[in-house]
């Protein structure tokens, strides 16, 4: 039986445009070790001048770019970084802050936007009168905020945090700010902003070249000329020296220019799927409409006797009855959907630059198919 499988598992599965493979085959490169690589340079002065800081550093994942953040900002032994419980950093980085870095993490509740209470961090700050206590030396923001459904944090939170930190007496000294901003541009696609308006507070930024960008490979670090000296030293220890990386950095270069203009399409698509689904009215797979910013959708299980395991697998089988019902492509294909799940109480479906408008209604198609099917069942 022939298929045509629509990947909506993760942007990172996003592949390198036409014009991505072509720069890369004509990349001018150096060694970036010592700093030589013409190509890398640029997309590290680009990308800082995007968002407003001195300097950036290109580096292989966000989860080193953000590691090196920790290690920055947090080299003073006994140090502590507060984090959301639902952030990247903490659920999904192998503790690296402890493992590799020697650095206590303390977590904070995310809210369902993402946010978390100014008021619990507050109380949470460490600020070294008391000689049993570690010292708090930064806090983290993710933006958007994966596991909340990529939600875009709010420019006024963002500025309380910022004025909060600042205050004086707040902690031993000052706290940095990082954000992890692995999908700030769709952030900002979002609020209609520029990057560099949404990090303006913040002392450093990680943003991902690798997921809805399209590039195959690497995240750039963003600071201050300080901060990204001391994390170019630091990358080297972990393993992240590269020599003649700027065939990588070429793509990003074009993610820059030809991609990021486009992620507003993402968020169209990924809004016309939840209105698809929203209009089933199914008592079993829900979508909150409000809650969707951009180009993550959360489909809400509310039937007991299903998991978000069982959905996405019976979504990416084809049964005889689907083919005959007409659940195909234009060439009677049968619909193959890939979605994200684990020990979740929804299911995860990412959009990204290579999914065109006859995938999402190819999408839309095997959904409403599965979840009618679901509601049959259960009626």
């Amino acid at each position: 039986m022939s298929t045509t499988v629509v990947d909506l598992r993760s942007d990172t599965v996003s592949q390198p445009t036409a014009e991505m493979r072509t720069r890369m085959a004509q990349a001018v490169v150096g060694d970036d070790v010592y700093g030589e690589d013409p190509t890398i340079k640029e997309l590290e002065t680009r990308t800082a001048a995007i968002f407003g800081k001195e300097a950036g550093l290109f580096v292989p994942s966000g989860t080193m770019g953000n590691l090196l953040a920790v290690m920055v900002h947090c080299h003073r032994r006994g140090a502590e970084a507060i984090v959301g419980d639902l952030s990247h950093i903490f659920l999904y980085e192998q503790g690296g802050a402890s493992h590799l870095a020697g650095v206590q993490l303390a977590t904070i509740r995310n809210q369902p936007d993402g946010t978390f209470s100014l008021k619990e961090l507050r109380h949470k700050i460490r600020n070294y009168r008391d000689c049993h206590e570690p010292v708090t030396a930064m806090v983290a923001v993710e933006n958007t905020h994966n596991i909340c459904g990529g939600k875009v944090i709010p420019l006024a939170f963002l500025d309380e945090l910022a004025t909060l930190v600042r205050e004086p007496g707040v902690g031993i000294s000052r706290i940095a700010l990082h954000m992890d901003g692995a999908r700030i541009f769709n952030a900002a696609a979002a609020l209609g902003v520029s990057v560099e308006r949404i990090t303006r507070d913040f002392d450093s930024v990680s943003v991902c070249l690798s997921k809805g960008l399209s590039a195959p490979v690497g995240s750039v670090l963003v600071g201050s000329k300080v901060f990204i000296a001391e994390a170019h030293r630091l990358r080297k220890a972990l393993g992240g020296g590269m020599r003649q990386a700027g065939i990588l950095a070429a793509a990003g270069l074009v993610a820059l220019e030809q991609v990021v203009p486009l992620l507003g399409k993402d968020h169209e698509h990924t809004k016309r799927i939840a209105e698809a689904v929203d209009k089933l009215r199914s008592p079993n797979i829900v979508v909150d409409l409000s809650t969707v910013h951009s180009n993550i959708l959360l489909l809400e299980i509310k039937q007991a006797k299903l998991t978000a395991d069982k959905f996405a697998e019976r979504l990416a089988i084809v049964e005889p009855e689907e083919i005959a019902a007409g659940v195909t492509d234009a060439k009677g294909a049968g619909i193959v959907l890939k979605a994200s799940a684990r020990d979740w109480e929804f299911m995860r479906l990412v959009l990204y630059h290579q999914v065109t408008d006859e995938l999402v209604e190819l999408a839309i198609k095997k959904l409403t198919y599965v979840i009618k099917q679901y509601d049959a069942r259960w009626s």
